[in-house]
């Protein structure tokens, strides 16, 4: 089973290969290795937003198969690849410290409330006791 960590670039989408038109950009698809979570496409989305105003770099987050964006020139291609290569690699791991950040307080509380049971018991069990 793949995991978040996996979640890479392996291609260009075979059914919607890049053409060029008569309109002054390429349309690409990009291929991830698997399907992401929700979460994280949002996330990546929002990077992408940041990062690329002018090509428009999306994923469709229910899908989370693939990333589409355009470039000009055929020469662009690389440098917007390795550009999303590290999107990818900042967004995947901003969603697992976020996830480790989620667990550590669940666990946090989940000690607390059981110290704080433990805590009741204690003080039944002392105010119980008879010192005669």
């Amino acid at each position: 089973m793949q995991g978040i960590s996996d979640i890479n670039i392996k291609g260009v989408d075979e059914t919607r290969p890049p053409v060029i038109r008569k309109e002054p950009y390429i349309d690409i698809f990009f291929e991830l290795s698997h399907q992401a979570p929700l979460d994280w496409c949002k996330d990546l989305n929002n990077l992408f937003a940041l990062n690329h105003p002018t090509s428009n770099a999306t994923i469709n987050e229910k899908e989370g198969l693939f990333i589409k964006t355009w470039v000009r020139t055929p020469g662009e291609i690389s440098t917007l690849l390795e550009q999303l290569k590290d999107e990818i690699t900042q967004c995947t791991n901003k969603y697992i410290e976020r996830i480790q950040l989620k667990s550590q307080n669940s666990s946090c509380d989940t000690s607390a409330t059981s110290a704080s049971r433990e805590q009741v018991n204690l003080n039944n069990i002392i105010a119980s006791l008879v010192f005669d």
